[in-house]
């Protein structure tokens, strides 16, 4: 990697982060800090575009932080904060609201999909929130993001964003096209209730989802209540696929155990689910109840936390503050 390659990456402080987040993101984030200059931001902003708390907000941005650092991410290494205090990403974004189309965010699959069927009750944030998403990428002019499924055309309206830029304002490669970071071929983690949802905080039942909180008791328990049905492992991928609950716990078991589905459905074809399931339990254990325990023993000193990321605010100011600079001359802005 050359010196001018840059992850950007976010996560919401919604709470109860969990098992999805953990495999599909929060994993990651630790190797990639070993490899490449990476900025980590706990997106505060996009949380209010819908309503929250503000006391139970202000836990969860802490409990987030916790969470970065009880999976790995240092601090020294990687620049850790909170994006409302860096004004500007707001700013940058009023700008990309400017630059941006209508016609591109009418294309966001995820903004129909989280404003439900009445869409004129949604609020404005939830509408151009991926322009605000653009700007947090783009403010530092982060070369590489990691992304889901679920991410990658808000990456293409990025890239959009950031080549009509280049365009309107006569500023060839002013903004690098960022490129996805796919680091392996993971499926999306699915609810432990149904193989055909994703696994979320929002579902009703706690049962659906394993938290990175939760106590070794209750990681064991919730494997052990996970849908399944009487019939054994089936023994190839094409029957395994029309078994979404299998597909599932075979899925995470494979993440954890560090092998392949295929390899992973080699050695569980024709057991039953409580054999899996009894493996995954323990595999959990190990590797999730540390990461809880040291989540609640860093949310015991709130003051480091804070002190964590006034630091790395500081530290991205500084890159904020010289591309934003430049980027209000080149729109014209004095």
């Amino acid at each position: 990697m050359n010196n001018k390659e840059l992850v950007f990456s976010g996560v919401q402080p919604t709470g109860n982060l969990h098992l999805g987040n953990y495999l599909g993101a929060i994993k990651n984030f630790v190797s990639l800090q070993k490899e490449m200059k990476c900025v980590y931001c706990v997106v505060d902003l996009h949380a209010i575009t819908t309503f929250q708390n503000p006391e139970e907000l202000k836990n969860n941005i802490l409990e987030t932080t916790a969470c970065f650092l009880a999976n790995g991410l240092d601090p020294n290494k990687s620049i850790i904060f909170n994006q409302s205090s860096v004004p500007a990403h707001s700013e940058l974004a009023w700008i990309f609201n400017c630059v941006s189309r209508v016609g591109w965010l009418n294309r966001m699959t995820q903004f129909k999909d989280k404003a439900g069927s009445d869409k004129e009750k949604a609020s404005v944030g939830l509408y151009i929130y991926p322009n605000l998403m653009a700007a947090d990428i783009l403010l530092y002019k982060a070369t590489h993001v990691p992304v889901g499924a679920d991410q990658k055309q808000h990456l293409e309206l990025t890239r959009d964003i950031a080549q009509k830029f280049n365009k309107d304002f006569n500023c060839k490669d002013f903004f690098p096209l960022p490129e996805p970071l796919i680091l392996k071929n993971i499926s999306r983690v699915m609810s432990l209730r149904d193989g055909t949802k994703k696994m979320s905080k929002s579902e009703e039942s706690d049962y659906s989802r394993i938290n990175l909180k939760d106590s070794s008791d209750e990681i064991v328990k919730k494997i052990k209540k996970a849908k399944s049905d009487s019939e054994p492992i089936p023994d190839n991928i094409k029957s395994l696929e029309k078994k979404p609950e299998a597909l599932n716990l075979l899925t995470i078991y494979s993440e954890v155990s560090k092998t392949n589905l295929e390899k992973a459905l080699i050695e569980m074809a024709g057991k039953e689910y409580s054999y899996i399931k009894g493996k995954l339990a323990d595999l959990l254990v190990a590797e999730i109840s540390p990461i809880g325990k040291e989540i609640v023993k860093l949310m015991n000193d709130k003051t480091h936390l804070t002190k964590i990321l006034k630091k790395g605010s500081e530290k991205a100011s500084i890159k904020a503050e010289e591309n934003l600079k430049n980027i209000r001359e080149k729109v014209g802005l004095i």
